[in-house]
């Protein structure tokens, strides 16, 4: 699906993310030098935020990412607490 769907390499290094259809279940798929690595995950509650997709891929950033596999809506997160003081 990545090649012929989305015309990108597998093996570029590149990390590819899939959701299923309820929402629930996220696939990563990112290749490594030796093949490739398939890692899912399933919420127990809610649903993975997913981006509005307009052409055949959406490029987020790392912090996107680790918001997206973590549950959390990663286009507005807010702060649990503000902080006390900076230093």
């Amino acid at each position: 699906m990545v090649e012929t769907v989305l015309i990108q390499p597998a093996y570029g290094g590149d990390v590819f993310v899939f959701r299923g259809r309820r929402g629930d279940l996220i696939k990563v798929l990112w290749a490594d030098r030796d093949g490739l690595c398939l890692f899912a995950k399933r919420l127990e509650r809610g649903r993975f935020v997913w981006p509005q997709v307009t052409s055949g891929a959406v490029y987020l950033t790392p912090a996107q990412l680790s918001m997206l596999l973590e549950g959390i809506d990663w286009r507005r997160p807010e702060r649990s607490a503000q902080p006390l003081h900076v230093a």
